[in-house]
């Protein structure tokens, strides 16, 4: 004896219309989509060499002082003036940058570049370290400080946030550049 559910599966492996649904498709052929004008299209980068030698000028974006930091800490910076290589900007202007402390004394704070960020990556950079000369170092403490305060900042050396850094580049770095 034939069951109601088997005679009704026998009879849908039969059927033409319930077949085609239990038969596999065949993967249909991609149509060709048209592109609209209106897409936006990425402008083609090239990799531009900043070559060793350039001057990249920052501006700190924190105090640094020989009191509070020490060799090794990394401190945040923007850069002042776009790197340009041929009349292309190649680093624009406020892009951002992290340095590090290379060496502190009493009276002596050297900092050099560590990285900067392009296009939202970041590359290494390798520059020459410097550390203000006392000259610069009195201007930037002479602001309105009692003789006490004076005698107490005698050995320590600051680099003030906003202070402008011009730095070398040790080493090229490559970069993409767009158009």
């Amino acid at each position: 004896m034939v069951s109601h559910k088997n005679r009704e599966a026998a009879e849908d492996q039969n059927h033409p219309v319930k077949q085609a649904v239990a038969t596999p498709k065949k993967a249909a052929t991609p149509k060709p989509v048209s592109v609209s004008s209106k897409v936006n299209v990425t402008e083609p980068t090239q990799l531009v060499t900043v070559p060793k030698g350039t001057a990249i000028t920052a501006t700190l974006g924190e105090t640094l002082a020989t009191d509070q930091n020490h060799p090794g800490d990394s401190f945040d910076a923007r850069l002042s003036m776009p790197v340009e290589i041929d009349g292309k900007v190649v680093i624009p202007k406020g892009a951002r940058i992290s340095g590090r402390v290379v060496k502190i004394k009493k009276r002596e704070l050297k900092v050099a570049l560590a990285s900067v960020v392009v296009r939202g990556k970041s590359y290494e950079l390798e520059t020459n370290s410097i550390r203000p000369s006392d000259k610069s170092q009195a201007k930037a403490n002479a602001g309105g400080t009692s003789a006490a305060n004076d005698k107490k900042n005698k050995n320590v050396t600051t680099l003030a946030a906003q202070t402008q850094l011009t730095f070398k580049l040790a080493k090229a770095i490559t970069v993409p550049v767009k158009g």
